[in-house]
């Protein structure tokens, strides 16, 4: 079984901020991209072997000295190593684009060994580079690839992708009434981004993500003019099944509980990630609506929240304050729901041997 793994990096631009003239050939103008090294230091961890593929244009012509390149190049290589970061190879092409060698990226002449060798996995193997080039040199080799930098993810995020097995989801609902894209990531925690047009709806969801200690962003274009129904159910079942879709198996969740005070104000949470879907509510709220959204649809949205996910939730709420009575059973939920994602290890929590 092939299970060698390679790292294939760019240099100008990915591992190393790129000038405007695009020539490193001085010290001054050195300097790390933010991230790169705690980056390849996990990328090094978990058996990776690095390979530098980089286009220096006309190296070692008077336009791009030898020496000017050399210096600042080798300075590099010794901090990264100095931290633990050796290159099983340093591939660099001279060329100009003019000349149309195949050697340069995104041609992979330069790594024609590679082509010929099978001892390691294309499948578990990837390459990261700040242009389109470099993601069409990937293509060229079989392997994934990643951009980094503006256009791009940054180092934590290329790291994240490839080492962590992320549980991700992307969900995307149309219909008469809404138009809706939800995204989560459950093992990345980042500051929601949600747009329903409807403002404290919209403070609910981002409780969900923050207090739910996932990445979530939302989107919601709703008939809204009508009323605000469509909107808060179909917001929940899009979200709903975009958490069931990152959860899959569900192999080593938590899967269970949690209870939470807001002021004058106390909501509990009993959830179950079962597969099955059913809901329980407790409480009476003191008036109709809390900003745009009705009180009736609180107990709607998580109830419409199970159908989708596959959850058992019990939600019990008491307080005077309206407002609070609504917040503390969003991050109730949200609590409970960053216990029962959150993975203690690889078992499935079930005898059944299914959830």
């Amino acid at each position: 079984m092939t299970t060698r793994k390679i790292l294939f990096l760019d240099r100008d631009g990915c591992l190393i901020e790129e000038p405007a003239d695009q020539q490193i050939d001085s010290y001054e103008k050195l300097a790390l991209l933010p991230g790169v090294i705690a980056a390849l230091q996990r990328f090094v961890a978990t058996g990776h072997e690095l390979v530098m593929v980089s286009n220096q244009d006309g190296l070692g012509t008077d336009s791009y000295p030898e020496s000017d390149f050399r210096g600042p190049h080798e300075l590099l290589l010794r901090i990264l190593a100095s931290q633990g970061i050796h290159f099983r190879e340093v591939l660099i092409d001279r060329s100009f684009p003019h000349e149309g060698l195949d050697t340069r990226k995104p041609g992979i002449g330069m790594l024609r060994h590679y082509l010929a060798d099978d001892g390691w996995s294309r499948a578990a193997s990837a390459m990261v580079g700040d242009r389109e080039t470099d993601l069409q040199f990937a293509a060229n080799l079989g392997v994934r690839g990643f951009r980094v930098g503006p256009q791009g993810m940054d180092w934590g995020e290329i790291a994240h992708q490839l080492l962590d097995a992320p549980r991700t989801a992307t969900v995307v609902r149309n219909t008469r009434e809404t138009g809706i894209t939800v995204r989560v990531d459950l093992d990345r925690v980042a500051e929601p981004r949600v747009r329903t047009g409807l403002g404290f709806f919209d403070h609910m969801l981002e409780q969900i993500g923050k207090h739910g200690g996932f990445a979530l962003e939302l989107d919601c274009d709703g008939d809204t003019h009508i009323d605000e129904h469509h909107t808060i159910e179909d917001c929940a079942l899009a979200l709903g099944q975009a958490l069931k879709q990152a959860l899959g198996d569900k192999r080593g969740i938590g899967r269970y509980g949690f209870a939470l005070p807001m002021d004058e104000s106390a909501a509990d949470a009993r959830l179950d990630l079962s597969g099955r879907p059913y809901f329980v509510f407790e409480g009476n709220f003191p008036r109709e609506r809390v900003g745009e959204v009705p009180t009736e649809l609180v107990p709607h949205f998580f109830r419409s929240l199970c159908e989708t996910l596959g959850a058992n939730l019990h939600l019990a709420v008491r307080g005077d304050n309206a407002h609070h009575m609504v917040e503390a059973c969003f991050k109730v939920v949200a609590r409970t729901l960053r216990q029962a994602i959150r993975r203690e290890g690889s078992e499935l929590p079930s005898t059944k041997g299914a959830l």
